[in-house]
């Protein structure tokens, strides 16, 4: 069978690509193109490739539900390990390592005031990042 756009289309009007005639896919969802508005524009195939290891990295760090957990709550304010401790109930041992992961990686930024250490996100980057991953998933 064709659709009237002439691509060969199975008895429920979806094409073999699994696309619809308006582009959709047998789930509702739309076939993201090229040039879809959503992404940036194609950077050079070496740039592209840095890009895509810094991004990786980036979002490997991200990728650990403590550290993530604290990036939120920086993302809300500055906070002292004993607050993040409080905040996502572990033991200061392993909120201080993953902070150090944090700090390593430069997604957090540190700053004395009396013996305490504060702690807040490095960059715009690093809030965009959070913000992004807070909309994406927001359950409510």
């Amino acid at each position: 069978m064709s659709g009237h756009d002439g691509r060969a289309q199975d008895g429920d009007g979806m094409a073999p690509d699994g696309q619809d005639k308006d582009g959709a896919s047998a789930s509702g969802a739309l076939k993201v193109s090229a040039s879809d508005p959503r992404c940036g524009p194609m950077s050079a195939p070496e740039d592209l490739a840095l890009e895509a290891r810094e991004a990786a990295d980036f979002l490997k760090v991200m990728g650990h539900e403590g550290r993530l957990m604290m990036l939120f709550y920086l993302c809300e304010r500055d906070h002292t390990v004993t607050e993040l401790e409080q905040l996502i109930m572990s033991r200061q041992a392993a909120v201080s390592q993953q902070l150090a992961r944090l700090r390593y990686e430069k997604l957090v930024t540190t700053r004395r005031d009396g013996n305490q250490i504060i702690y807040s996100l490095a960059d715009d980057r690093v809030r965009e990042m959070v913000a992004t991953v807070q909309r994406v998933f927001k359950r409510s």
